[in-house]
């Protein structure tokens, strides 16, 4: 069995991660948004800092619980989440700004309530 205190921690970062990526993108109505000022491209760096943080954290999960949490929870795509932190890291000055405005604008909601209830479930011993 796993350390379920640990595991709900960095649920609640990743959580508070992405509220903070939703409130910063609130501005962000086109991917234009992001790239055409200095203060867009800002905030692209900032919210893909956390999309790194937020994959190394699902990865860090998956090992602490070898890889029987998430799978419990199959409306989200794991690999996929955990692949963006990877893109990020690695080939950075290649990312496309669409496709992190595409993350913010349709799969970071999901995400989002998703880890709510993984939290949920571990705190009333559901999961």
């Amino acid at each position: 069995m796993y350390d379920i205190n640990l595991v709900i921690g960095i649920l609640k970062q990743i959580y508070g991660a992405t509220k903070t990526i939703q409130r910063r993108s609130r501005a962000i109505n086109s991917v234009d948004d992001f790239t055409d000022t200095q203060c867009g491209m800002d905030m692209l760096d900032g919210i893909c800092m956390l999309l790194i943080a937020i994959g190394e954290s699902l990865k860090k999960i998956d090992k602490i619980t070898d890889k029987k949490l998430l799978s419990h929870y199959p409306e989200i795509d794991w690999k996929g989440a955990k692949g963006v932190r990877d893109i990020i890291s690695h080939h950075y000055f290649d990312i496309d700004a669409g496709e992190i405005f595409w993350i913010c604008s349709h799969h970071l909601e999901p995400l989002r309530s998703t880890i709510k209830k993984i939290v949920e479930d571990l705190e009333n011993g559901a999961a």
